[in-house]
C-alpha cells in the first residue's frame, strides 16, 4: 500500500468518455484518488455523493478528485449521469491501478475469503 508522504505510482486509464486519463495530468496539483469495488452499490453510491456533496469545497482547497474502480467506462457514464458527480471516474478493469496503489487483496467476511479491494 502507498504510505503517506510516498510518491503516488503512475497510472494511465480511460475515464467515463473513453478518454485516456494518467496520473501526470495532475502534476503539480492536489490530487485525491479515491478507490471503490463497483458502481451504484449502497456504500460506494454513498461514498462517491459525499465527495460530489463536497466537491465545492474541495475544488476551493485545489484538490482535484479522481475515482478508479474495476468497472468499464460505460458503467462509470451511466454511474456519473444517475448521480451527477462532477469529477472523473478511471477504468481500470484488469485491476493494473488497484494493483499498483496495493488495494487489492484478500478479505474475509463471515468466515469467506475472497479477493477485492481493501
Amino acid at each position: 500500500m502507498v504510505e503517506i508522504g510516498q510518491k503516488a505510482p503512475r497510472f494511465k486509464g480511460k475515464d467515463q468518455d473513453g478518454k485516456m486519463v494518467s496520473l501526470s495530468q495532475y502534476t503539480g496539483r492536489k490530487l485525491a484518488i479515491f478507490f471503490y469495488p463497483e458502481d451504484d452499490t449502497p456504500t460506494c453510491t454513498e461514498q462517491a455523493c459525499n465527495l460530489r456533496d463536497n466537491y465545492a469545497l474541495l475544488k476551493k482547497e485545489g484538490i482535484e478528485v479522481v475515482g478508479i474502480s474495476p468497472d468499464h467506462s460505460a458503467s462509470h457514464e451511466k454511474f456519473i449521469g444517475k448521480f451527477k458527480l462532477p469529477y472523473t471516474l478511471v477504468a481500470d478493469p484488469d485491476k493494473k491501478i488497484i494493483e499498483s496503489y496495493g488495494v487489492w487483496g484478500e478479505k474475509n467476511m463471515y468466515g469467506r475469503k475472497y479477493m477485492g479491494l481493501i
